[in-house]
């Protein structure tokens, strides 16, 4: 009697996989074998060490969306040779969104609060159902629609520049996903400029020198708080960078005093040479070791509160604060003849395009003088 023949399973020609990584993280990828052949796909996407809910619930939907480009992948090879066009996969938007959340974390990127935010103006807008083969244009334009028109976080509509972070936020996560093939194409491409939520021209208020000099006259009770204003006036420095600067991080090199500072912002390293102007503003050392800090200052609280009626008693009626003082500087620069490059440079701008805004103003001011000479003649 012939042997019966045992039903084997198929195997699946893409597996999903994990490989461990040094910081306890585990990055995902696909095992595909076809025609013989093995190759592998990382999805750039991590599961997290499950501390907690939350890291539970972020890993959830990171493997949702893995599988979803698993199955995908498997449609592709199954059916693509017969010239099939395959749907996008059942993935929910809210279950991508978390995942680029996730990802951006990863990346270094700062916007995790935004992402999250988003995320709960897209419940509002479109509930919690919505699949990523549900985005198309009008969905996308009603999303536009409804953060200028409808979303009011609290009774009031928000800034367009709000608006705008919002409307990026999604934006950015549909070009992932087309990155990621769990879209075709993002629809918000086929949607009008003129229909769009545009970034608004950044202002940036800034001291005058004469403003700078008003200061400079002006006593204040906590001296070292206005030490480092003004230091920042003629540095650029952040706040956050100056309340870390050490006094090993000031150095002399060749008779120029430079300062070695590891940005908080961007986490980049930054070589800035101290002009006289700003060296007048650093305290005396004394018997302080290495690791000291440069400046002893109170906390950003005291500061700001400090810093109002100080300026006030100046004369000067703007705002002053510390990100006033670093655009003070960088229009400084540029007014005293400092070309765009080396400004952006000395603030540690990664994208001269930042810096740009100051050259607007700079422009502004060199209108406002050669008009001076109007109805004179």
């Amino acid at each position: 009697m012939a042997r019966l023949r045992k039903n084997t399973k198929a195997k699946e020609p893409v597996r999903l996989r994990m490989k461990d990584l040094c910081n306890g993280n585990k990055s995902l990828y696909l095992d595909i074998y076809r025609d013989g052949k093995r190759t592998y796909e990382y999805l750039k996407m991590y599961l997290i060490p499950e501390t907690d809910y939350n890291a539970k619930m972020q890993n959830q939907a990171t493997i949702t969306a893995a599988n979803a480009i698993k199955s995908r992948r498997i449609i592709e090879l199954t059916n693509g040779e017969a010239g099939i066009k395959t749907d996008t996969p059942k993935v929910y938007l809210l279950d991508w969104m978390n995942t680029y959340m996730e990802n951006q974390v990863k990346r270094g990127k700062k916007d995790g609060s935004q992402i999250h935010t988003a995320i709960q103006i897209i419940k509002m807008y479109a509930g919690e159902r919505v699949t990523m083969a549900m985005i198309d244009k009008a969905f996308c334009q009603g999303y536009i629609d409804f953060l200028i028109a409808e979303y009011k976080p609290k009774g009031k509509h928000v800034s367009k520049f709000t608006a705008h972070n919002y409307y990026r936020v999604l934006n950015g996560a549909l070009n992932a996903a087309v990155r990621a093939d769990i879209l075709r194409e993002n629809p918000f491409n086929k949607i009008s400029s003129s229909d769009k939520i545009h970034k608004p021209e950044s202002t940036r208020e800034y001291m005058t020198i004469e403003e700078v000099k008003s200061l400079i006259a002006t006593p204040m009770g906590k001296e070292v708080v206005k030490d480092a204003y003004l230091f920042s006036c003629f540095c650029g420095l952040r706040l956050s960078d100056i309340m870390a600067l050490k006094w090993k991080d000031l150095y002399c090199d060749n008779g120029q005093y430079r300062l070695e500072v590891m940005v908080k912002k961007t986490q980049s390293a930054l070589y800035l040479p101290l002009s006289e102007e700003a060296l007048k503003w650093i305290p005396e050392r004394g018997a302080k070791s290495d690791d000291d800090k440069i400046f002893d200052l109170p906390t950003p609280i005291t500061i700001n509160r400090i810093l109002k009626p100080w300026a006030k008693k100046a004369g000067v009626r703007k705002n002053a604060t510390f990100h006033t003082a670093r655009h003070t500087f960088a229009t400084m620069m540029l007014t005293l003849g400092a070309d765009l490059y080396t400004t952006s440079k000395l603030l540690g701008h990664s994208d001269v395009r930042t810096t740009q805004i100051y050259a607007k103003i700079v422009n502004r001011k060199k209108d406002e003088a050669v008009n001076l000479v109007n109805g004179l003649f």
